[in-house]
């Protein structure tokens, strides 16, 4: 469970909820694709590496196409109602992975076998300074690979750009433009007797947003590979359930929440292994078993506690 709490992916996925928070905690965006702004950071890393180009201009290429299908996204929609931008999303981001599974892409982009991991991989575990074989923690830790495919390296700087983005977002909602965010959450036509453009603002959050997305998206492939089906409608499944468990606008609620997300699930799984005989829970059932709990707790969890471990009640106003 420890192991699974700390790992790379948990805290990929925790940037990506970072980057929902802003969205829906903050701005009342209500945006059901972030796989997709995950999907297009990863392709974008993964595919420009693997074709020659160095690590730096794959994380601009990410980031550039997070940017891009932001606007795509936000120019038709952000005029209208936030259900809109629902059906948008969750289309946008199912389009572009059916377009990575493409049989005539398989040069380009990998199609349904996706990218191996040690295509792209090298780069970055080049840069590491942790040396190679393993360590033990001192017994307190997991056993890893300091510098390996899911070794201490990588959760380094995944946990530490974890630390960086909940800064970011801890000064940007503090700042006037965070009130604004706030404001259009709240009741944007009053922003907009202020004169302010509520149009922009919200292109600004959709974007900021996408952007932690595309980090999430490059930090997840990163330990293993890049196959378009593992950034599905399940993944932003996952965001939300963790948004929603630690609780929406909170600067450290969605991190806690992937920690608590993917802790629980594990640990449901191994206690059903442990516990209950083969004869009535096999090992796929109780894997099977951990997601039907999972589910459980959300549904209770909006109706007794709505607003999340760490979040407040009076943030659930949303005028969306």
């Amino acid at each position: 469970m420890l192991r699974e709490s700390i790992s790379a992916q948990t805290a990929a996925v925790a940037i990506a909820i970072i980057g929902l928070n802003i969205h829906f905690g903050y701005t009342g965006l209500l945006n059901m694709g972030q796989a997709g702004f995950m999907m297009l950071g990863a392709y974008g890393f993964s595919i420009s590496i693997w074709h020659g180009l160095p690590m730096v201009v794959g994380i601009l290429m990410g980031m550039l196409a997070a940017f891009v299908f932001a606007l795509i996204l936000g120019v038709p929609t952000l005029k209208l109602r936030g259900d809109y931008l629902a059906i948008v999303t969750i289309s946008a981001a199912e389009i572009l992975r059916y377009i990575g599974r493409l049989a005539r892409l398989e040069d380009f982009s990998g199609a349904a076998q996706g990218i191996p991991g040690s295509q792209y991989r090298e780069p970055f575990t080049n840069l590491s300074f942790f040396g190679d074989g393993t360590w033990d923690g001192g017994g307190w830790l997991p056993e890893l690979q300091l510098t390996g495919v899911n070794g201490w390296w990588v959760r380094f700087v995944a946990w530490l750009l974890v630390a960086v983005c909940c800064l970011l977002v801890f000064l940007l909602v503090r700042s006037p433009w965070g009130r604004l965010l706030r404001g259009i959450r709240e009741d944007e036509d009053a922003i907009r007797s202020l004169g302010k453009n509520v149009f922009a603002i919200k292109m600004q959050a959709l974007i900021i947003g996408g952007l932690f997305g595309a980090l999430g998206g490059m930090l997840y492939i990163l330990p293993a590979s890049m196959q378009p089906d593992a950034m599905g409608r399940s993944l932003t499944f996952f965001c939300w359930t963790a948004l929603l468990l630690g609780g929406a606008a909170t600067v450290f609620g969605p991190v806690m929440g992937a920690v608590l997300f993917f802790a629980l699930r594990i640990f449901i799984q191994g206690t059903s292994n442990a516990v209950v005989p083969d004869s009535v829970m096999n090992t796929s059932q109780a894997a099977q078993f951990a997601w039907i709990c999972v589910g459980v707790t959300l549904m209770l969890l909006v109706i007794f506690r709505p607003q999340g471990i760490l979040g407040d009640k009076r943030e659930l106003r949303f005028n969306v």
